[in-house]
């Protein structure tokens, strides 16, 4: 089965649902089905054939979820850009996948023409809402042109379904593959523990070129559920007042945004009682907002998730173990398989840090043309043979097979000769009063090797110092461990993806302290 095929079984047997609501519009599972369809039948006609690469760059609206399923019913691969891309990143991708072809808004029409000028390729261009100019073409007349698909008769659950970006913050980005097979058994595994049904209504502000975000459109249309899209957190009472005028069940977080939800004043515990769960991935929660979160959604299932591009979804901790493990980012989702490894590929024992490797259908084909990169994350076990992704982050597991992230192992710090993980630090560091988000780096210094420094967003009128939060860090942590340094900022740099970008944060910090 392919992944649009899921919108064909859902169109026919709910037609007239609303499938996606954003902002004042709305359109039914039929609507999509044969606007996909339409758009599909364009493309084909234009040229646009099996395996040809189509980059889809727009904001969360449902012209991109129909522009999605419409690149996959011509044979091809979509490719989702962060709508906030820059003309030299995006031409760096154009000319990476050879792209066949760009559907594109009025918003990202600057950037994409001066991306496409720049690129060695001559893309197909699509543009929604905008004023064409020469070789250009109007989304809505291909819609409307109404032309018969005729689906490409070699299609298979084999072949590349989507080329999804990474970030790039070790270089520049690569191209993640993943077959229709790997996106089906991702997102069926996470609609298994989630228990997703067509009774759902699912809350996205996350953009669609983040998988976190994708797949909350792909899982939708799978069980037929319900989809509202938002394209920001900006406003977080907007968002709220949302999630209760559409009665949403399902709502997917970062960290980030859980941090501004509990530093609203007035949002009173138990005030979205439809709300059935939330998910977290991107970053693991602090303990102690996932208890401030409980204590706010009484009624809600609190999911925390650990994934990432790679194969999107890695573990999750079923809500009822939140109490017994609160720091701990769970199993390995159905189906799949989390193991904590040595350097040389073996299993140690419990308790023992190691890099966490991944196996199952949901692991993606590798790197796009990048041999190099995906020897390197796709390694053979050494005892079964068995192709496993190589995470490069560090887990401990306990005794009950519960994975723990310690922390990356390239932001591991190393400070009086004693490795640090950040993510230890700033776990103390949101449980201190008046702190409301928090990042540790490590600073080079000529005597310590790095110095950990902390980075810290206050919450609404504290008053507390950096000797107040030195001296609860020295209560809490081993005196390696203890900032040297507090940095006080009114917010923390975020990626696109709405992660705080540490890396940013960190290169601000590269003289001595």
């Amino acid at each position: 089965m392919r992944v649009e095929d899921h919108l064909s079984a859902s169109a026919a047997a709910n037609p007239d649902k609303i499938a996606i609501t954003a902002g004042a519009l709305q359109c039914t599972y039929r609507d999509l089905d044969r606007a996909s369809d339409c758009l599909a039948a364009w493309l084909i006609e234009h040229g646009i054939k099996s395996g040809d690469r189509v980059l889809v760059f727009m904001d969360n609206c449902i012209e991109m979820v129909v522009s999605l399923y419409a690149v996959m019913k011509a044979g091809a691969v979509f490719s989702p850009i962060n709508p906030s891309t820059k003309a030299d990143k995006l031409t760096f991708v154009l000319d990476n996948c050879r792209a066949s072809a760009v559907i594109t808004q009025r918003r990202q029409l600057g950037a994409a023409r001066s991306a496409i000028a720049a690129a060695a390729v001559d893309p197909l261009v699509l543009v929604n809402g905008g004023q064409v100019e020469a070789a250009e073409f109007d989304y809505e007349g291909a819609i409307n042109a109404g032309l018969p698909l005729t689906p490409p008769a070699d299609r298979s659950a084999d072949d590349l379904a989507m080329l999804i970006y990474t970030s790039g913050s070790t270089g520049r980005p690569k191209g993640v593959m993943m077959r229709h097979s790997n996106v089906n058994a991702a997102a069926t595994s996470v609609i298994t523990y989630l228990e997703n049904t067509a009774d759902d209504v699912i809350l996205n502000v996350l953009p669609m070129s983040f998988d976190y975000g994708l797949y909350q459109a792909l899982m939708s249309v799978q069980v037929g559920a319900r989809l509202v899209l938002e394209k920001s957190f900006a406003f977080p009472q907007a968002i709220i007042t949302r999630l209760a005028s559409e009665q949403v069940t399902g709502f997917p977080i970062v960290p980030t945004m859980a941090a501004l939800i509990l530093r609203m004043q007035d949002l009173e515990p138990g005030s979205l009682p439809h709300l059935r769960y939330i998910t977290n991935t991107a970053a693991a929660l602090p303990p102690e907002h996932i208890a401030r979160l409980r204590a706010l959604f009484p009624q809600t299932r609190l999911f925390s998730m650990y994934g990432l591009t790679e194969c999107k979804r890695c573990t999750w901790l079923p809500p009822e173990e939140l109490d017994r493990r609160p720091g701990s980012v769970g199993i390995a989702i159905p189906g799949t398989k989390a193991e904590v490894v040595d350097e040389a590929g073996y299993p140690v024992p419990p308790g023992t840090s190691g890099e966490l490797v991944i196996s199952g259908p949901h692991v993606m084909q590798g790197y796009w043309e990048n041999p190099e990169a995906t020897a390197r994350m796709l390694r053979p076990d050494p005892i079964s043979g068995e192709t496993r992704m190589h995470t490069g982050d560090l887990f401990r597991q306990d005794a009950d097979g519960f994975l723990y992230f310690v922390g990356r192992s390239d932001d591991i710090i190393k400070s009086r000769g004693e490795k640090v993980a950040p993510k230890e630090v700033e776990t103390v560091l949101h449980e201190c009063p008046g702190v409301s988000e928090a990042v540790v780096i490590g600073k080079p210094d000529p005597v310590l090797g790095q110095a950990i420094v902390a980075v810290v967003v206050k919450t609404a009128d504290a008053e507390i110092s950096e000797r107040d939060i030195i001296r609860h860090c020295s209560r809490h942590l081993e005196d390696f461990m203890v900032p040297k340094q507090v940095e006080f900022r009114r917010q923390l740099p975020k990626t696109a993806n709405g992660k705080i970008d540490r890396q940013h944060i960190q290169s601000e910090n590269l003289e001595p302290a």
